[in-house]
């Protein structure tokens, strides 16, 4: 049976609302405290041990690398391709089919394979090469250029013609859960006033969705839109903290730098575009015409709802689907120069604003550079986060009565050092 369909059950207890029905099973890497990192499924409240399933045969016609989930990444595995990644996905499908019973009813394999989430520390799914950010959502660049420049000339000339990104820090990522500590960097206390070294005061979180590469490919070649989907293994959250007053002082003329990668955050499960697929869905119609390698056929975008809380407010809710240019194109924009891709590359989004000003993917938006301060439910209001503020990203797909979500991207700030 297809894994996506919406009649899979599992014998695996899965509770409603969960984000990891049979239909998602999502990989990454856990640790608990008897067992290093290793790889692993989701499935309702369980974490699924791959490395025990191969080393019991569960996984046996495959023919997977010996130890190739022992690993304290998943690069490894994603190596192998989608095709091949989405066959281990079909056989832990099988496996956990309602009417199997081939590990169902083999009560000390089940014992030791299926472990509660409640005993596991999830860890950085992958060692990312290289990490690009995009700028892809227009509302987000229009309300940018509203705000800075002027609404009439809101986007730049070539916004439209091109996927606009920059490369970021790689080694700055981090997993759901690790504090982010307030940075310091250059800002201007006005317009006359020189630069002072500061914490920055406009810290903010951009509402992102990433998608991980599998597979290298050698310098020189490129990847068309239509092959884009074998290159591209799943999606994470990710939220990529901004100092805003630094970016402000230091992004003319090339863009943002200590204002960006002092950190980001993703979340732990990389959920497979297999899983993805009956979600996709068409974006914004696209206008200008755009270049013949960044043309392309069908439903390219994806139907995910996404919101951010501050604590236990809700502050924003948005869409995958706004994006206007699809991670197909921002792939084959990337590549078109004959840039190389790696194994456990991060494409960012960038921002995410849908057209309400209850779905802008920022502070920066929502609250209009601190005009329109927000009000959090314990009475307390926000122009940008403080100082121990969680900040807690969620996405789900839904139809047909399957939700296929992505758990959480949370992170908590410190004070500045």
């Amino acid at each position: 049976m297809n894994p996506n369909s919406p009649e899979l059950k599992s014998w695996v207890d899965v509770p409603g609302g969960s984000d990891f029905p049979i239909q998602n099973l999502p990989f990454g890497i856990f640790k608990t405290r008897y067992l290093s990192p290793v790889a692993g499924v989701a499935i309702g409240d369980m974490v699924i041990d791959l490395v025990y399933l191969q080393e019991n045969g569960f996984f046996e016609g495959l023919v997977l690398p010996q130890g190739v989930f022992n690993q304290d990444n998943l690069n490894g595995f994603l190596s192998l391709g989608r095709k091949k990644c989405g066959e281990v996905r079909q056989r832990l499908s099988e496996l956990l089919r309602h009417d199997n019973p081939k590990l169902r009813d083999n009560k000390a394999a089940r014992e030791i394979a299926l472990i509660s989430m409640n005993e596991v520390q999830m860890q950085m799914p992958v060692r990312v090469p290289n990490y690009t950010d995009f700028y892809s959502s227009e509302q987000h660049a229009f309300n940018v250029g509203s705000m800075f420049r002027d609404p009439k000339n809101a986007l730049l000339p070539n916004w439209k013609h091109l996927p606009v990104g920059y490369h970021g820090r790689a080694s700055s990522i981090v997993v759901s859960g690790t504090n982010i500590i307030r940075p310091n960097g250059q800002v201007k206390p006005g317009n006359d006033s020189p630069p002072v070294l500061a914490p920055t005061s406009k810290l903010d979180f951009e509402l992102e969705v990433a998608f991980v590469s599998c597979g290298n490919t050698p310098l020189g070649k490129t990847v068309s839109v239509a092959e884009a989907s074998d290159h591209i293994f799943g999606f994470v959250l990710f939220n990529d903290w901004s100092a805003r007053d630094v970016q402000q002082w230091e992004y003319v003329p090339l863009g943002p730098f200590l204002a960006k990668n002092f950190g980001s955050t993703i979340s732990p499960w990389i959920v497979t575009l297999d899983a993805l697929e009956p979600f996709m869905t068409n974006g914004p119609k696209q206008d200008p015409q755009v270049l013949p390698y960044l043309s392309f056929e069908g439903k390219k975008n994806f139907d995910v709802n996404l919101e951010v809380s501050i604590g236990n407010t809700t502050i924003c809710k948005s869409n995958f689907k706004y994006l206007y240019w699809n991670v197909f194109q921002q792939l084959a924009h990337q590549t078109v120069n004959g840039c190389n891709i790696q194994v456990g590359d991060l494409y960012a989004s960038g921002t995410i604003s849908g057209p309400e000003e209850n779905s802008y993917g920022s502070m920066l938006e929502l609250t209009w550079n601190g005009q329109k301060p927000l009000t959090l439910l314990d009475g307390t209001t926000r122009k940008f986060i403080e100082d121990g503020d969680t900040v807690t990203m969620k996405g789900y797909a839904e139809r047909n009565n399957v939700r296929i979500g992505f758990g959480e991207c949370k992170g908590t700030i410190l004070p500045a050092v």
